[in-house]
């Protein structure tokens, strides 16, 4: 898979999974913007990628304001000319007792994880109207389909990114747009080598998930020849969701 001349816009770029997906792209060639509120990691990431002769931009973003969203979009096509693909996977959680979470909370995590992926997708949308090619990759999770008390604005933003997706895919299908989702399981972003055996055991593929397997899936989808997955949400989560459990 060759990214060469690609340029890929990454949301939550400079942590966690955003950061194995924009690492991902810079080794396969691609120009990489990295956007994030997170200034430090942003440009620690900008500078070690450069060093590494990597294309990597980071662009610091609150993509809670909807301005600034337009905003960066714009500043990007005056600099690149354009955006092939654009990964939505900026998110923010608050798990809280239901009798507790404010409604200014709620609104924080539906922006940020669901508003924002819509006002991307819609830029994106106008600045590849007129190409041949063009993928959107929206970061959801199991929670769409799976829950733990106190965690109802993240697992409602989750599931509002799969229906975004299909509803995507049907209104940009004459575009050649192509928009698809990975829903995660668990995926650990920093010390792996402390998980226990029965974190690892508990998972049909036996192993605790790392962000490079989500990152992997991306450059799958939105390889070019990979234009007939479309409106899919492709769950990875070691086969997690596929096990019935019962009290021992």
């Amino acid at each position: 898979m060759d990214y060469t001349n690609k340029v890929v816009l990454v949301t939550g770029g400079a942590n966690g999974i955003g950061r194995a997906i924009s690492k991902a792209y810079c080794e396969k060639g691609a120009t990489v913007i990295i956007a994030d509120i997170d200034e430090k990691n942003g440009l620690w990431l900008e500078k070690e990628y450069k060093d590494l002769r990597l294309k990597a931009y980071f662009y610091k973003i609150d993509l809670q304001n909807s301005e600034e969203i337009i905003a960066m979009f714009d500043s990007i096509i005056k600099q690149y000319e354009k955006i092939d693909i654009l990964i939505n996977n900026a998110g923010i959680s608050k798990f809280k007792s239901l009798y507790e979470l404010t409604v200014k909370e709620w609104d924080e995590i539906i922006n940020v994880n669901l508003r924002s992926a819509f006002i991307t997708s819609r830029e994106f949308a106008k600045y590849n109207k007129n190409t041949t090619y063009g993928r959107i990759i929206n970061i959801a999770s199991t929670r769409y389909i799976m829950s733990e008390p106190n965690s109802e604005a993240y697992a409602a933003s989750k599931g509002g990114i799969v229906s975004l997706t299909h509803a995507l895919a049907l209104s940009l299908s004459k575009a050649n747009i192509t928009v698809n989702s990975i829903s995660p399981g668990w995926i650990q972003n920093t010390n792996y080598e402390r998980l226990r055996p029965i974190d690892h055991s508990q998972h049909p593929s036996l192993r605790v998930g790392k962000p490079e397997d989500i990152a992997r899936a991306c450059l799958f989808l939105t390889d070019e020849k990979n234009d007939f997955i479309n409106g899919e949400n492709i769950v990875i989560d070691g086969g997690m969701t596929k096990k019935m459990i019962y009290e021992d």
